[in-house]
């Protein structure tokens, strides 16, 4: 990729509440003067394209080592078994240049990189509301070895494609 990328989603308004501000520029977040901090936002970023975004299970290997832990409750661990997850929860789309999902920050340390979204819901009147949803991936020898979210137990998540719930754009 190269250039800036624009405005990728737009946060509707929700009356009485603060509208989330989405980044328009992941090209500057990617970037870092330490080029290991800068690789590492690089590869979990074209991950999340290639493979969560565009349903890529036939690219699991690219990104993800061999010994991969998934602390999300409701898929196994294993290289193999995230491949298997994506399969099962989302179909395969063109692979974009940019994530879609409304991306607020992806900040990194040593050998983490989190990513934090605007994730729209509607409350049990369904009045809608913006929360965040987070990924934080651990790196290892150039691969992903270990992801975190907060997601919750719960069969609604095995069949989440979360690509349905980005924003207006």
């Amino acid at each position: 990729m190269s250039g800036r990328t624009e405005l990728i989603a737009a946060a509707e308004p929700v009356a009485g509440l603060t509208t989330p501000v989405i980044a328009a520029d992941h090209e500057a977040m990617l970037r870092s003067t330490d080029p290991d901090i800068e690789r590492n936002k690089r590869l979990c970023y074209d991950m999340y394209r290639i493979v969560l975004q565009a349903g890529r299970a036939d690219r699991v290997s690219d990104f993800i080592g061999p010994d991969y832990i998934q602390h999300n409750p409701n898929v196994v661990s294993g290289r193999d078994a995230l491949a298997a997850f994506i399969r099962s929860s989302r179909p395969e789309r063109e692979i974009e240049p940019a994530i879609r999902l409304p991306l607020i920050a992806i900040v990194a340390e040593r050998d983490m990189v989190q990513f934090t979204f605007v994730r729209p819901e509607q409350d049990a009147d369904d009045a809608p509301y913006h929360t965040s949803w987070f990924d934080l991936f651990r790196i290892e020898d150039g691969k992903i070895v270990e992801h975190w979210d907060p997601a919750l137990k719960s069969a609604e998540m095995l069949k989440l494609d979360p690509n349905q719930r980005r924003l207006a754009t």
